[in-house]
């Protein structure tokens, strides 16, 4: 699959088919996997796609996220079994519709013939339909060869773990007793967590609606609170109204790790699209000054400020760029959440795996150096800075900080949880974050 630069994504044609059909499902998330695959983003295609379709029904929209996302989980492991049933790849989208149905046909095998049915039907639209009976041969060979395919997979690296192979080598040389954990928790549906906004609410009240709601709910050792199964943030009591955030449980440590306390003055030096801003302030009533260099991610930040009942002062500007926003007046506490390879979050990105390349991760380790060198500026003496990624790679957390050490002797690493820093790892609760925490000598 290529990688960057992303092209321009133009939203898909619709099918003439029955906007509630499983055809139509098909072949509108197959045009969505090309566009991938041609090297756009998954977010950028949903975009173009939603603005040309305005009107698309919940429950529609609904299942063409859901077999999207799966089908990118899955990605590498459905080309593996069509090249063994190709002699070479079919034009776009309908290879994409066939790795659709394959996902497809993995996760729902007891309706294989319905499955067989509409991807041909989809099929049919695509391309003159001249590949219809092609679709309909290769899904059916899929269906008699099973057993030998899965068997053939399941013994090839990319295949198996569905992932890269520069990813999987990098996992297993950095975790050798975790990397199988961790790869497999990549392609699982990600856990759905929500936070209280303790100024309005309380965990009592939120927990009593959620009953009522009828949504089984649990607290988390953090105070997050974990759905038993993910659902639309309309049917989350309380939501509209502020009440409540959706946000990793994972990304939930930060205001606390960051040791705030009222009247500070706080810079959040990343804050698109806000989850950890607001949450800051829903913890402390601090001055808090919240940076992102996108204008339209900006907003988001702004948006939902407003939605909890928050207020900050947002600017955007590259947080590097000292000059256009800082105004000389130093931070009691610095929250870089800096770009990185989102290697801890691939399951709710799941293209990002397969749009990522191995030197990727130098680039991001430099740009992560640079933020951290220019931050550090503008922390107060005594003040202290908590870097955090979702990321899993060592060049990004660890080595990236040992480094920031090196360089900067004033520069004390403070524990967290009586460890000199901490890296989550994916699991059923929450995705993968570090974190590690820094004070400057006063």
């Amino acid at each position: 699959m290529p990688s960057r630069p992303p092209r321009p994504t133009a939203p898909p044609s619709a099918p003439h088919l029955a906007e509630d059909s499983l055809a139509y499902t098909f072949v509108t998330t197959a045009q969505l996997i090309a566009d991938v695959v041609a090297g756009g983003t998954l977010t950028e295609a949903l975009a173009a796609l939603w603005s040309a379709r305005p009107a698309t029904p919940p429950g529609v929209r609904g299942a063409i996220l859901d077999l999207a996302y799966g089908s990118l989980r899955d990605y590498g492991r459905q080309d593996f079994i069509l090249g063994k049933l190709l002699q070479k790849p079919l034009p776009e989208p309908v290879q994409s519709l066939l790795r659709v149905a394959l996902h497809r046909l993995d996760s729902r095998a007891d309706t294989a013939h319905t499955i067989v049915d509409q991807a041909v039907t989809g099929a049919a639209t695509l391309l003159g339909g001249k590949f219809k009976g092609v679709v309909n041969g290769v899904l059916r060979n899929a269906l008699r060869q099973s057993a030998e395919l899965n068997r053939a997979a399941d013994a090839d690296m990319v295949a198996e773990f569905r992932h890269p192979p520069w990813w999987i080598r990098r996992l297993r040389n950095q975790y050798p007793d975790d990397w199988r954990a961790i790869l497999a928790a990549g392609n699982t549906h990600p856990p759905m967590a929500l936070r209280i906004n303790r100024r309005r609410t309380t965990l009592r009240e939120a927990l009593a609606a959620f009953a009522t709601a009828e949504l089984p709910v649990r607290e988390l050792n953090n105070g997050a609170l974990l759905l038993d199964r993910p659902v639309p943030v309309t049917r989350v009591p309380g939501f509209a109204e502020g009440l409540l955030s959706v946000q990793d449980a994972g990304a939930q440590h930060a205001a606390r790790y960051l040791d705030l306390a009222d009247g500070q003055r706080v810079l959040d030096a990343c804050a698109a699209p806000g989850g950890k801003t607001s949450h800051i302030l829903e913890s402390a009533d601090v001055a808090l000054t919240a940076l992102d260099s996108d204008a339209f991610r900006a907003r988001r930040v702004s948006e939902n400020l407003a939605r909890l009942g928050l207020s900050a002062e947002v600017k955007t500007a590259d947080c590097r760029n000292l000059s256009r926003w800082w105004d000389g007046q130093p931070f009691d506490r610095i929250l870089a959440d800096v770009p990185c390879s989102a290697s801890g979050v691939g399951r709710r990105n799941p293209d990002i795996k397969w749009l990522r390349r191995s030197d990727d991760i130098a680039r991001f380790a430099a740009q992560q150096a640079e933020i951290l060198d220019a931050l550090w500026q503008v922390l107060a003496p005594g003040g202290k800075m908590l870097y955090v990624t979702c990321s899993v790679f060592a060049e990004e957390n660890r080595e990236q900080i040992a480094a920031f050490a090196s360089r900067h002797p004033d520069c004390c690493r403070l524990p967290i949880a009586g460890q000199p820093d901490c890296q989550y790892l994916p699991s059923t609760e929450h995705d993968g974050f570090f974190y590690a925490l820094l004070e400057k000598a006063a």
